[in-house]
């Protein structure tokens, strides 16, 4: 049948598409810490330690980034190989066929839109706690949706728009957009380092295992660190973010690889030193609030690094919203190229060199979203879409290795068939440990979009109008 045939890989994948390239190793590597730095350091790492994992939230940003770094390891490999700007529905095209290709990005524009969403709303809520301080504040019907008694969410909104300008405007201004940000908020990290690393009380670590490794908590949730890892991994799902700019990197076959490794690195550093910090100068029970790096520094009585801190998590949330919607654009992009979605939003206008009907359709429907809906309880319902693409990059790898020895990888993963299916297996392992309604959640997702498919999309898809 057609949905088990693929479409052949090969470097015409990284050929002219209307795309400008305009993207170095370093822009990628900025544009993955953009990703990757945002909610995770600056809000689950409270929650994760006082609710799953205690001080040993450590060993949870270990155990996730060490899943993520065998993932980062395929990601990097198929990029070089395969091309293209879909990411994880690119790579499964080649590796499995139309049908998982068609599933894996329907999932990835649930992750991405869902995430974008869900961090408008956070940014929204630091927006307005400047605003109240320099007494400004919004009415209260226009920081909440109908849902929570308001009317909309306008800030959450509104810098969704933002985003749906600058993204439209063009790239490589996107991209310094972001690393201003990304600098604004190392900046800000930094202080945090340098304040906490003198007021550590080795007393808070203990117990450092509170929940033990796994096990089951209030309401019957899993808690532990590998539950801890399972809810952290939202702080990593940028990083594939890097590789949907295959089409716009000056030397994808180069610069994507570093970009993937080095961003993944370098955050992962981060955050074992930022959690070992927090979790050392404050007690883990106190640090599930909204803002734990900022709260942890107001009890300590460093009322000018938490405002600094503050600062930094708006700039640091923003950058976050720009490359996962970055992120949406490029694989609803791809889809659409290939037929699977509308050829209406396969265009590229030709003087911003982007795609700017799928950058409109994406900001509205996200504004809509963060403006109306409350999507604090979904980073779970995203990292298990990451993760089911996770395990697929990693399988992919072994699958093009079997059927396609002879493709030239200008990266190679080390150790296949091991690391890609030790990839597999942890990412799996990772997608054990969250909820059963995240589950439901999913399994109906993919329900419908497989629906989706066999009304529309299998019909329309260049491989059917090829006739293969």
């Amino acid at each position: 049948m057609r949905i088990f045939r693929t479409k052949v890989a090969s470097g015409d994948d990284f050929c002219d598409t209307g795309l400008k390239r305009c993207l170095s190793a370093f822009d990628l590597t900025v544009l993955g810490v953009g990703a990757i730095i945002g909610t995770g350091i600056f809000v689950l790492t409270g929650i994760a330690a006082a609710t799953q994992a205690g001080p040993a939230v450590i060993l949870s940003f270990v155990v996730a980034g060490l899943a993520c770094a065998f993932a980062a390891l395929a990601y990097a490999e198929l990029s070089s190989a395969v091309g293209g700007c879909g990411s994880a529905y690119g790579y499964s095209y080649a590796a499995f066929g139309e049908f998982v290709a068609w599933i894996i990005g329907w999932d990835l524009i649930l992750e991405y839109a869902l995430s974008t969403a869900a961090v408008a709303n956070g940014w929204a809520g630091y927006f307005e706690n400047a605003l109240t301080a320099m007494g400004i504040g919004l009415p209260a019907s226009l920081t909440m949706g109908p849902s929570l008694g308001g009317i909309i969410n306008l800030p959450a909104a509104a810098i969704v728009l933002v985003l749906m300008t600058l993204l439209a405007i063009g790239v490589k201004e996107s991209a310094q957009s972001n690393a201003v940000m990304v600098f604004v908020k190392l900046v800000t990290i930094a202080v945090f380092i340098g304040v906490a690393a003198f007021n550590v009380h080795p007393a808070n670590w203990h117990p450092f295992m509170p929940f033990g490794w796994s096990g089951t908590g209030p309401q019957g949730k899993p808690v532990g660190v590998f539950a801890g890892a399972a809810m952290v991994f939202f702080a990593y799902v940028g990083f594939d973010a890097v590789s949907t700019a295959t089409e716009e990197a000056k030397d994808p076959r180069r610069d994507v690889p570093i970009g993937i490794i080095a961003s993944l690195v370098f955050c992962t550093v981060i955050y074992i030193v930022v959690s070992g910090l927090l979790t050392g100068i404050v007690p883990y029970r106190v640090l599930n609030v909204s803002s734990p790096v900022a709260y942890a520094l107001q009890i300590l009585g460093y009322r000018w690094a938490s405002a600094l801190v503050a600062t930094g998590v708006i700039a640091g949330l923003t950058t976050v919203m720009l490359v996962l919607y970055y992120g949406l654009t490029r694989v609803f992009f791809a889809m659409s190229r290939d037929g699977l979605l509308s050829p209406f939003f396969a265009r590229v206008n030709p003087k911003t060199q982007t795609p700017v009907r799928v950058i409109v359709l994406c900001g509205v429907l996200i504004a809509v979203t963060a403006g109306l809906i409350p999507l604090g309880d979904l980073a779970e319902l995203v990292n298990i879409g990451t993760l089911a693409a996770f395990v697929l990059v990693c399988l992919g790898v072994v699958m093009l290795r079997i059927r396609r020895p002879d493709m030239e990888r200008p990266f190679k993963m080390p150790l296949s068939p091991l690391f890609p299916v030790l990839g597999a297996l942890s990412c799996g392992a990772l997608m054990a440990f969250l909820p059963a309604l995240t589950w439901i959640r999913f399994v109906v997702w993919l329900a419908l979009g497989a629906i989706i498919y066999f009304t529309y999309s299998y019909h329309h898809s260049k491989l059917a109008l090829s006739g293969e």
